[in-house]
């Protein structure tokens, strides 16, 4: 693997998609924050990017519908399993192609190819295609898809649990996830002023209920905020120099200014150590 830091970055699906519309993008979120990317990997040569994004009001609102999440038992079960992955892919070509647009040389790898699951536990996942296009600074782009599942005979896996399967593998030295909130509150922000922006959590913290983790708005067939936070908290426990980043992408700026500098100011860091 060449050398550098390397940073998975998750756009949520609620921040570049109108979760209340299904099959509605925001274009123009998705175009200014391909272009902060692209001005972080000129300004930092050294940064290898792994991005992923979620699937919002594509392939959540048809997964929900037919309740893929669950499992998939007969022939209508199949058919919004393959409605889901569809949707899924439709927003992954949007995002593809603003990407490319702002001259990053991303490279779409779909999830649900190679992806294995055993009673909606991601085991499998190939990966060499991923390290390969690291290695030859192209920038994967990977999305929250569809999998074939031993027990449950098809489910969904989110962008985070792909993040969780890969990390181990390509060490990447942060993950950021990129939302519409600016990081983890003591309740959600949308609805009570009062809430406070908690700036650093431990895993410990986390797995003891200090916060008040909400759930998505919108449609989320994923779990929402909370099953995030601790897919993330549990992951960094395992990889103690990992540092995971939660920001908000409505401020212009943020996800630059992040990928600058691991110190920044935003959102919510997640560490072994707080």
């Amino acid at each position: 693997m060449s050398a550098g830091e390397l940073v998975f970055v998750k756009l949520g699906g609620s921040l570049i998609t109108d979760k209340t519309r299904p099959g509605v993008a925001r274009e123009e979120v998705i175009a200014r924050l391909a272009r902060e990317l692209m001005r972080a990997r000129l300004e930092r040569p050294d940064l290898r990017l792994l991005i992923g994004h979620g699937s919002g009001s594509f392939g959540h609102v048809v997964g929900q519908r037919y309740g893929t999440r669950a499992g998939v038992r007969d022939a209508e079960g199949w058919r919004g399993f393959a409605e889901t992955a569809a949707a899924a892919a439709r927003l992954n070509r949007i995002v593809t192609d603003q990407m490319l647009a702002a001259g990053l040389p991303v490279w779409s790898i779909q999830p649900s190819a190679t992806a294995r699951c055993r009673d909606g536990r991601l085991v499998s996942l190939g990966w060499e295609a991923i390290q390969r296009a690291l290695d030859v600074g192209l920038v994967p782009l990977i999305y929250g898809d569809v999998a074939l599942d031993e027990v449950r005979g098809g489910t969904i896996v989110s962008t985070e649990e792909l993040f969780a399967f890969l990390a181990p593998i390509l060490h990447p030295r942060r993950i950021v996830l990129v939302g519409e909130v600016d990081g983890v509150f003591t309740t959600d922000p949308r609805r009570d002023p009062a809430a406070r922006r908690i700036p650093r959590l431990t895993p410990e913290e986390v797995a003891c209920h200090r916060i008040g983790l909400g759930e998505a708005h919108g449609v989320d067939v994923t779990g929402g905020m909370a099953s995030k936070v601790r897919i993330m908290a549990d992951l960094v426990r395992q990889m103690s120099d990992l540092d995971v980043h939660l920001i908000g992408g409505l401020a212009p700026d943020a996800l630059f200014q992040v990928l600058m500098d691991p110190t920044y100011p935003a959102g919510t860091h997640i560490r072994h150590q707080a």
